[in-house]
């Protein structure tokens, strides 16, 4: 394989630095893909999500205008290097998806679904039913909202800030420091922001059950309460729905102030 590529260099001068800049490219593409929202989905077959990387690799590598690889720098470390820029990237985005799912596990234990636990195959683990409900919906409204272009945008523009021979991930310009330590540290409060309706609703519902037991201690009202507070928590989720879906984009739209 080395006296191959040795011998198309000799053939054609241009294929090392273009054959050179194509694999890091290619392997910040694979790191990006491996940790951003959807395409992260073990839905995808891994060959499509390959095919993806190297067809983009194709579509961006002659809009860098490469240079000659260094001679210097270890092709392993500059591989390894693009990989991690590319999984920052793609993880940051998976953060706020990982914020809503909170929302939905809150809503799934306040309404006495704990026990309904289903398998997730993207994350082979159990999950909650309303988690994985509330989750699908955020990922189709960070997709109706044009969640791509800024996961894309934000992939172009590492290219300008960390090029693909650089030794440094600069991760000040790459990312909103201040924005995301701001941000991450809000997940449970972003959580509770999608599970208040029902986490209320249910609270006044225990109110009330409690105040029954104490005037009519004859009435089983442990029994009641798992009766209850599916139904009345089901009730609460379709009323709020379209708030629900109001406050999931208004918290995408700040992610778009990250990158």
């Amino acid at each position: 394989m080395d006296q191959l590529v040795a011998q198309m260099s000799y053939m054609f001068p241009e294929f090392a630095r273009w054959f050179s800049a194509g694999f890091i490219v290619f392997a910040r593409l694979l790191g990006f893909i491996r940790f951003a929202p959807i395409f992260n989905r073990k839905e995808i077959a891994g060959i499509v999500k390959i095919a993806l990387a190297f067809l983009l690799t194709i579509m961006i590598t002659p809009m860098l205008k490469p240079a000659n690889p260094p001679a210097d720098i270890s092709p392993l470390l500059l591989l390894t290097l693009n990989f991690a820029a590319g999984a920052i990237i793609g993880y940051i985005a998976q953060l706020f998806i990982l914020a809503i799912e909170a929302g939905g596990d809150m809503i799934n234990t306040q309404m006495g679904l704990s026990s309904a636990m289903v398998m997730d195959p993207s994350s082979n683990s159990q999950t909650s039913i309303l988690s994985r409900v509330i989750t699908l919906l955020g990922l189709l409204i960070f997709i109706e909202i044009g969640g791509f272009y800024w996961l894309f945008n934000a992939l172009i523009r590492s290219f300008e800030i960390f090029p693909i021979y650089a030794v440094a991930i600069p991760l000040e310009k790459i990312i909103n420091l201040d924005y995301l330590v701001t941000t991450t540290s809000n997940v449970l409060y972003i959580g509770l922001q999608i599970a208040s309706p029902v986490l209320l609703a249910t609270l006044g519902q225990d109110i009330i059950l409690g105040v029954i037991s104490k005037t009519a201690p004859q009435v089983n009202v442990f029994q009641l309460s798992f009766l209850f507070k599916p139904v009345f928590g089901a009730a609460i989720m379709i009323w709020i729905l379209p708030m629900l879906i109001n406050v999931i984009s208004d918290f995408f739209l700040s992610f778009s102030q990250i990158y």
